[in-house]
C-alpha cells in the first residue's frame, strides 16, 4: 500500500511546514472553494494567507461553462480576490490545444460543440469558428425531416473537422445525432473539455462534463483526447503560462481521478485532498487504492490553523 497522506487539520506546525514547503498553489474550484453558491468557511482568509505569504495563486478549473472571465465574475462574487491571468478552465485550455497546437488546415477546421458559452467565448478569443454549442437550432427536439437530412448530409457543415464536448445543461438527441455524424467522416478530431463524471454542487453531485461525452464514445468506440485535469497536457500549457517549478508547486482538489491524480502524474511537489467535494477518506485507504494524496485536510479553511 502507498505511504498513507498526512492530516494537516489541527496540526500547527505541520501547517506552516506544508506552506512554507511550496511556492505555487493550483487551486481546484467546485468542491475545494465552494459547492455552488456555497462558499466553504475561511476560504478566502486562507488564500490571503498565502498571497501574503507571496505564494502564486492558479485556479484550475475543469468546469467548461464558465470562460476566464466568467470565472473571475464567480470569485468576485465569492469576494474572492483574483485576476483573469490566474485563472486556468478546461475550455481555456482547449482552445488554445485547437489553435496552437492542433493546428488543423482550412476550412476542415471548425468545431461542433457540446457545452455552453465558457467554450464558444474561449473559442472566439483565439479566432477558432464553431457550430453547436449554445445555439437554439440544437436546442430542441429532434424531428423527422432531421434523420433523413442528418443521415444524407444536407444537414452537416462541411467544414467541421472537430467535436469538443464540454458540460451542456441542454445535451439532447439532436446534438449527439450530429456529433455522431461528425465523427464518423474520416478524420474529425475528438476532443474532450475534461472527463469528470460529476459535478458537486449544493452540497450533492450531478451529471459532469465526462457523463455528456460517454455516449459518442459508447457510439463510436472513439476515446477523446482531453483537455482538462487529469490531462498532462494541461499541465504542460500550465507550466508554460505560469512558469512554475513543479517541485514547488502543490495541486489542492476534492477528486482523486482528476485533481490529485493531476498532481501526481504532473509529478508536482505535493497534493493536498480537501474533503468537502467528491472523494472520500476511505478511497485512498482500502487496499490497492491507485491515487494517494500526499496531504489531507478535512476543508480548506484548515490551513488558517
Amino acid at each position: 500500500m502507498p505511504p498513507q497522506p498526512r492530516y494537516l487539520t489541527g496540526d500547527l506546525a505541520a501547517i506552516s511546514s506544508f506552506i512554507d514547503t511550496f511556492s505555487t498553489f493550483l487551486f481546484d474550484c467546485d468542491g475545494v472553494l465552494w459547492s455552488g453558491d456555497h462558499l466553504f468557511p475561511n476560504v478566502v482568509e486562507t488564500l490571503d494567507l498565502l498571497r501574503s505569504k507571496g505564494k502564486q495563486i492558479v485556479f484550475v478549473t475543469n468546469n467548461s461553462t464558465k470562460s476566464r472571465a466568467d470565472y473571475k465574475t464567480k470569485l468576485d462574487s465569492m469576494g474572492i480576490p483574483s485576476n483573469v491571468d490566474e485563472i486556468f478552465g478546461s475550455a481555456y485550455s482547449s482552445a488554445i490545444y485547437i489553435s496552437r497546437i492542433l493546428k488543423l488546415p482550412a476550412p476542415r477546421n471548425k468545431v461542433f460543440v457540446l457545452g455552453e458559452s465558457g467554450i464558444e467565448t474561449e473559442l472566439a478569443s483565439e479566432g477558432i469558428s464553431y457550430i453547436g454549442g449554445s445555439d437554439s437550432a440544437f436546442r430542441r427536439d429532434i424531428r423527422q425531416e432531421d434523420y433523413t437530412n442528418i443521415a444524407d448530409g444536407s444537414a452537416l457543415d462541411p467544414n467541421v473537422g472537430i467535436v469538443l464536448s464540454g458540460l451542456d445543461f441542454h445535451i439532447n438527441y439532436l446534438k449527439l445525432s450530429h456529433a455522431l455524424h461528425y465523427l464518423k467522416r474520416p478524420g474529425t478530431v475528438f476532443l474532450a473539455t475534461n472527463t469528470d463524471s460529476t459535478l458537486p454542487s449544493s452540497g450533492s453531485l450531478f451529471p459532469g462534463a465526462g457523463s455528456i461525452g460517454i455516449p459518442l464514445v459508447n457510439m463510436t468506440g472513439i476515446q477523446p483526447e482531453v483537455m482538462g485535469k487529469p490531462s498532462q497536457a494541461m499541465m504542460d500549457a500550465i507550466e508554460g503560462k505560469f512558469k512554475v517549478d513543479r517541485a514547488k508547486t502543490c495541486m489542492v482538489g476534492d477528486r482523486l481521478d482528476t485533481d490529485i491524480r493531476f498532481g501526481i502524474e504532473g509529478k508536482l511537489g505535493g497534493t493536498l485532498a480537501v474533503l468537502t467535494g467528491v472523494s472520500k477518506k476511505e478511497e485512498w485507504t482500502v487496499e490497492g487504492a491507485k491515487v494517494v494524496p500526499a496531504y489531507y485536510v478535512d476543508k480548506l479553511g484548515d490551513l488558517m490553523g
